[in-house]
């Protein structure tokens, strides 16, 4: 089944970049693209009226020009890209959370209309990120256009089977995209670290990295044999931070949705919202597809 990708538009300028971005990645997969807006009954919730007498919401026209608008533009800018546009009664996270048990990869902008100023992952997106049924990608504002960054694919590796499923998708991002891919490990700095100053401690955190990120490399080789790469350990004041920083010049950058030390229930791990949050790059949150 060719599965499409599937963006959330709602005319806003950081659903907006997300569409050309996911547009790229159709491209990329061969698949179609689908625009998807989600609408709520103009009154809203919460309105004391028997919901029975509120009927079913109406499509908005003004909406409907958007996305056909958008997807003309789109079509036009990427030859062969097959594009359609529809309007799903519902809330824009919901609705980008069912569209994703059919979807290969859904995209979503970072903040789109009613976003609060300063609040750097909106409602929907962080949603989506922590519910979908298959991989996400969020879109930072002011991220260039699609072909303008060639940097690798990061992720990050911790030996979690959370961290497993994200290397393995982005692996298979970086050989569509024809770029390496980084195996980032994120160690606490020697000033951080219960003996600081014991030689033999700080030996054998090093051989554990290493081990780590072969143990990495030989399952991401094992199934994308084509991906070129390459381990990068590094040391910082938080593993956010660490791999944040280590994104600075990436295409994309790509965390599970938990990793060691996650609490069980907790959808998205604290490391994983912080990097969505504050990364300067699209960042892929991988989810297994179910």
């Amino acid at each position: 089944m060719n599965r499409p990708v599937v963006v959330g538009v709602d005319g806003s300028p950081a659903s907006l970049a997300a569409a050309e971005q996911a547009a790229h990645a159709a491209v990329l997969r061969a698949a179609p693209l689908h625009l998807v807006h989600g609408y709520l009954h103009p009154l809203g919730y919460g309105v004391p009226l028997n919901p029975y007498d509120l009927g079913v919401p109406a499509p908005s026209q003004e909406a409907q020009q958007m996305l056909e608008r958008t997807a003309a533009e789109l079509a036009d800018r990427w030859s062969g890209l097959t594009v359609q546009a529809r309007q799903v009664a519902g809330g824009a996270g919901a609705t980008l959370v069912e569209e994703s048990r059919r979807a290969d990869l859904v995209v979503v902008g970072s903040r789109g209309l009613g976003g609060f100023t300063g609040l750097l992952l909106g409602s929907v997106g962080a949603q989506v990120a922590a519910h979908a049924h298959c991989p996400v990608l969020v879109v930072p504002p002011q991220t260039p256009p699609p072909g303008e960054v060639d940097g690798p694919v990061l992720v990050g590796v911790d030996g979690s089977p959370a961290a497993g499923v994200a290397a393995d998708q982005a692996a298979a991002e970086a050989v569509r995209r024809g770029v390496p891919l980084v195996l980032v490990h994120v160690g606490p700095t020697p000033q951080e670290r219960d003996g600081a100053d014991d030689e033999q401690a700080e030996a054998s955190y090093r051989a554990s990295a290493v081990r780590l990120l072969a143990e990495a490399s030989a399952a991401v080789r094992a199934g994308h044999p084509d991906v070129v790469l390459r381990e990068h350990p590094v040391r910082a004041a938080g593993v956010a931070q660490g791999l944040i920083e280590a994104g600075a010049t990436a295409s994309v950058l790509a965390v599970g949705t938990r990793g060691r030390g996650g609490f069980t229930g907790l959808l998205l791990g604290s490391v994983s919202q912080a990097v969505v949050q504050h990364a300067h790059c699209p960042v892929l949150v991988a989810h297994p597809h179910r």
